[in-house]
């Protein structure tokens, strides 16, 4: 375990640093469309359908430019890009309360992308990595548990502003925090070291870690599993509560359900910092898409009931804590530390695109189809997910 000197004056201090942000950065750019995008249609008279295709957009941009993001940070420092990740997203917010035409609406929303891209998990898993190397698991996970909070703290937070100064003035905080909490946490605290990484020689029988080539059939088979499993946390956190609703639950105990998943998710993370260093991390991702799969199954067996429904979001949270988790441990443990942040890069942009379809691609289908048929299409994605982890094979 780390040293309290190693959270103030050592490496650790970046998990501090990116705990705080993290939360922040979250809960004022990915949380709040939610609760915020159905008053800018009302007051606009734009359809929701269009209102909410901003925010779609801003996944899209946000996978475009992952790759470059990675790559910056690798040579710059997470301390250089996530600031200027920080600064960005505090201009999106302050010109998101001032726009009034479709055009500037949806120009905004990827100036956010490119924020959104250099202030999440991706960019802080490619900072950690950098600071830390091989060792990077341990501040991952750390990370995480605080990540975990961010809905819990967001979306109370962002309800108590919309009732006290408005959408606009809920923005114009968000944007503060950014700006002045934020920006200067990374430019300042975030640590500038880099861990010294160890390059494989070829032929040396004496290498201390076996790795995968970061290019060919492994990085296709990690790259499509993760983006496979894109699918269901975006598509089920935009429908899922709504499908509860249709099934005859009433609105209080749909939201008393959805209250379920982040304490899972916190809960899960937490087990898997305690118990879970020793394991390797394909094990993890594969115990968490076979436990998510269980649930759609026990969905489909028993039907939507109280009950059945907070068992699923107990799992759902579960499964999504630990595989948020892998998203950085995986990588890492298969293909190294060297390179990491342009790793990470080239693996968030395919997560973020499948991201930024699945909640249309399940609207569609919930129109065209049925609640049934979103939900077996979700639990489609996880199997392809998991086929393609098992197929991985670790470095022997």
């Amino acid at each position: 375990m780390p040293s309290p000197h190693d959270y103030i004056h050592g490496p650790w201090r970046a998990v501090l640093v990116l705990g705080v942000t993290q939360i922040v950065a979250w809960g004022t750019i990915f949380y709040t469309p939610v609760l915020i995008v159905p008053l800018i249609a009302a007051e606009r008279s734009w359809s929701m359908a269009f209102t909410m295709g901003g925010f779609s957009v801003c996944l899209l941009v946000a996978g475009l430019v992952a790759p470059f993001v990675g790559r910056s940070i690798d040579r710059f420092g997470g301390h250089v890009v996530m600031t200027a990740g920080s600064l960005i997203g505090a201009l999106g917010l302050l010109l998101l309360a001032s726009v009034e035409t479709p055009v500037a609406y949806f120009a905004v929303w990827v100036l956010l992308g490119t924020a959104l891209s250099a202030s999440l998990y991706d960019a802080a898993f490619g900072t950690l990595g950098r600071i830390f190397g091989a060792a990077a698991r341990r501040p991952i996970t750390a990370l995480t548990l605080a990540g975990g909070f961010a809905s819990t703290a967001g979306w109370p937070a962002t309800h108590f502003l919309i009732e006290a100064v408005g959408w606009r003035g809920t923005y114009l905080v968000y944007a503060a925090l950014l700006a002045f909490v934020c920006a200067p946490l990374h430019a300042f605290l975030l640590p500038r070291s880099r861990a010294e990484v160890v390059v494989p020689k070829t032929g040396d029988v004496e290498t201390p870690q076996k790795l995968l080539p970061s290019k060919g059939l492994p990085f296709i088979l990690v790259a499509s599993a993760f983006a496979a499993y894109a699918f269901v946390p975006s598509g089920l956190s935009a429908h899922l509560l709504a499908i509860f609703s249709r099934s005859g639950i009433d609105a209080g105990t749909v939201v008393w359900i959805g209250a379920l998943f982040g304490p899972a998710q916190v809960g899960a993370r937490l087990i898997e910092f305690s118990f879970g260093k020793d394991l390797h991390p394909l094990w993890v991702v594969r115990f968490a898409l076979g436990t998510l799969l269980c649930a759609f199954v026990m969905l489909a067996v028993l039907g939507v009931s109280v009950p059945v429904a907070a068992a699923f979001a107990l799992m759902f949270g579960g499964a999504n804590g630990l595989v948020t988790i892998t998203r950085g441990a995986v990588p890492l443990a298969l293909f190294g530390a060297l390179g990491y942040g342009r790793l990470m890069g080239r693996l968030a942009a395919p997560f973020l695109l499948m991201q930024a379809a699945a909640p249309l691609i399940m609207a569609f289908v919930i129109d065209r189809a049925s609640d049934f048929a979103a939900l077996a299409l979700a639990s489609a994605f996880a199997a392809v997910a998991l086929v393609c982890f098992v197929v991985i094979r670790r470095p022997v």
